[in-house]
């Protein structure tokens, strides 16, 4: 059975109106954002943006996945870090930057990176994951997980100034291991980074999870869209399951 949703109060009906005023979402699809939670992994330039946006539009709870203190080479695109917290937690500055946007948000910080270890328990906390993750070895599991609990997954990336974005939804359209079936032997950790490009991207996948979350517009649900911001030029591709796919083949 569908869960009830919660009511607005005055001032979340003040804050969210103009929101609201989009076609097919409304006040419904504002409680549906309150009722909801998300999973974001990890909070750096592309997580930490499409966290932030979502706690703009009125999410109901983050879950933040992010090990390790901030770095000065973090401060061109993290925007949930600032210069004063550098040697600090990164979790920690989020969550202080998020509620001061939000005091009404629900905020669970783990200072953690996704490991096999803990990625049923987290998936399990929420509704969505959003990965914005830079390795492989931390999609590929969160991609397993949310197929195995059948948690729609909002996949964003970025390199240099091309950024990629997909939503998987377990039973509906392709999985991560189709496209990648094991981790790419040349991925690195550190890449080129123009804190706008890993902005957009990360703005593009806040917005697909509040399509998801809310059930309206047309998520990117078998379809990749793919931008090189150097000329601004994008197109959106069609992904096919892998039939013999180890990780969505049965679902």
């Amino acid at each position: 059975m569908p869960r009830p949703l919660p009511p607005l109060t005055d001032h979340e009906r003040a804050v969210y109106e103009w929101q609201m005023w989009i076609k097919d979402f409304g006040e419904d699809g504002q409680r549906k954002l309150k009722a909801s939670s998300v999973l974001v992994s990890r909070i750096g330039g592309v997580g930490g943006t499409a966290a932030y946006y979502l706690a703009a539009a009125g999410i109901g709870r983050l879950v933040l996945a992010h090990a390790g203190n901030i770095r000065p080479d973090d401060l061109n695109r993290q925007i949930l870090m600032t210069d004063s917290t550098v040697g600090s937690p990164r979790v920690e500055s989020a969550v202080k930057r998020l509620r001061e946007l939000n005091p009404r948000l629900e905020v669970v910080p783990v200072p953690e990176n996704i490991s096999d270890a803990n990625v049923a328990r987290l998936v399990d906390m929420v509704d969505l994951v959003v990965d914005g993750a830079p390795l492989f070895g931390e999609r590929l599991p969160m991609n397993r997980e949310a197929v195995r609990q059948r948690k729609p997954l909002v996949e964003a990336a970025m390199y240099d100034m091309e950024a990629r974005i997909t939503t998987i939804v377990p039973g509906e359209t392709p999985c991560l291991a189709c496209l990648y079936p094991t981790e790419p032997p040349a991925w690195k950790r550190q890449f080129p980074v123009l804190g706008a490009v890993a902005g957009t991207i990360g703005c593009l996948a806040a917005l697909e999870a509040i399509k998801v979350l809310a059930g309206f517009g047309e998520p990117l649900k078998g379809r990749m869209l793919i931008g090189d911001l150097r000329d601004m030029t994008f197109r959106s591709v069609s992904l096919n399951r892998n039939p013999t796919c180890p990780v969505c083949s049965e679902t």
